[in-house]
């Protein structure tokens, strides 16, 4: 038996409305719900992105375990082969740096960047995963 898949995925952010206007802005997401100082909630097709201010998620009152994290996380996003130039145009036009580019040698192409809390995010081809032996 194992888990069918990731449901939710989330990053620390410390300014939630920058997160929010970069992500529904810059990375397109569909805004699903905020809760002033504590969240910001987006669909990604069939998965949660969760962002989350760390000094409002660590409290020992919380409904949920605390889960908050220090310093910069990392996610990806998974995105045709067919739209990478389209991607890196797009980055470029909101100014967001491309920190560097990838063209595996086992199969997929990965473009790397940061969200405003500097968080590191990376548009992947699916075939980066589907290449190990």
């Amino acid at each position: 038996m194992q888990p069918l898949g990731v449901l939710e995925a989330s990053l620390y952010v410390d300014d939630l409305a920058a997160a929010e206007a970069f992500y529904s802005e810059v990375l397109g997401l569909e805004f699903h719900r905020r809760q002033e100082g504590r969240h910001v909630f987006f669909r990604c097709g069939g998965t949660m992105v969760l962002l989350f201010h760390p000094a409002s998620t660590n409290d020992e009152d919380e409904e949920v375990p605390r889960h908050g994290c220090k310093g910069p996380g990392h996610l990806c996003f998974a995105v045709e082969p067919s739209t990478l130039a389209a991607w890196r145009d797009r980055l470029q036009s909101k100014g967001v740096a491309i920190e560097q580019e990838i063209d595996w040698p086992h199969g997929g192409y990965s473009i790397y960047f940061r969200d405003p809390a500097g968080n590191s995010l990376e548009l992947a081809t699916p075939s980066l995963w589907q290449s190990d032996a």
